[in-house]
Formats: C-alpha cells, structure tokens, sequence
C-alpha cells in the first residue's frame, strides 16, 4: 500500500509538471502568434485551466515532499509528547478542510456537467473538463493528509525528517 500511495502522489506530481509545460505552450504560441497578427481563440484560457491542473495536482505531492508551509516554531518548543499532540490535532483539522475541499471540488465537476455549463471566453471548453483536475487533485491531496494523518497517530514520524535525518 505504501508503494502505491508514494507512486500516486508523484504520479500527480509528475501530471502536475505536464500542465505546467501545458502553461508554457500555451503563454508562447499566445505571444508567438499576436506577434504574427494571428489569433487563436482560447489560449490564454487553456493556460489558465493549465495552471489551475498543475496547482491542485501538485497540492499532494508537496504536501508529502514537506513543502507546504508549516509553523513548527511551536511545535519545536514544546515537548514531544505535547508536539506529538498538537502535529495529530493539526492534520485532523487538515483532513476535515481537505475532506471539505474534495467534497465541493467534485460537486462543482458534476454540478457543471449536468448544468452543461461552458466558459465565456473564446474557447467554450465545457467547464466540467478543466473542473476534473481540480476534483482529482483535491481528492490525491486528501488521501496523503489521511495517510500522514493515520502514519502520525501510528508513531511514525514526518518522512521528510526520516530522509533528513539519514542525510545528516
């Protein structure tokens, strides 16, 4: 299980990436082709629904890398048992404000597909499209709360200060 978790959080990583080149694209053939008088209807919102994917894919793999912002001046003073306490009573409140943003992420998803609902712009993309990243990475980004969440009360310490212990 473990395996396959690690391999779902950087497989959305590594999608992640993919949309980030998917802005790239999309930002240069918009400046590319407004040099050349041409206009292609939509770009500057794909490269939108593409920063959105690569933003809400990463949220998991960040989240396990260690590279969400944390406040550990507190957690640091206290002693371990109290900083144990406080880390588990944390990624619950996590795991219920992920809960809720997955929730609503895969609301908006279907709400859209069955609405129909399309975007304004040049593009007319059906918004239920660009809405699934979001749903799917507020979804992989629970589960990793969830499972740090269970690995914590289990005992187990944050990974990344398992790796940066190895490394000193």
């Amino acid at each position: 299980m473990r395996r396959f978790l690690d391999s779902l959080y950087l497989a959305a990583g590594g999608l992640a990436a993919v949309f980030m080149v998917g802005v790239l694209v999309a930002v240069v053939m918009s400046v590319a082709t407004r040099q050349l008088g041409l206009h292609i209807g939509g770009l500057d919102a794909y490269a939108g629904y593409s920063m959105a994917a690569a933003g809400f894919l990463a949220l998991a793999h960040t989240f396990k890398s260690g590279e969400h912002i944390r406040v550990t001046l507190v957690l640091s003073a206290l002693p371990s048992r109290a900083s144990m306490r406080l880390d588990i009573f944390a990624l619950l409140v996590a795991c219920a404000i992920t809960a809720n943003l997955c929730w609503f992420s895969a609301k908006l998803a279907l709400d859209s597909y069955s609405y129909n609902d399309i975007s304004t712009g040049d593009d007319a993309t059906p918004l239920w499209i660009p809405q699934i990243a979001m749903a799917v990475g507020t979804l992989i980004f629970f589960i990793a709360v969830l499972d740090e969440t269970i690995r914590r009360m289990r005992g187990i310490p944050e990974a990344r200060l398992t790796e940066e212990a190895h490394y000193e």
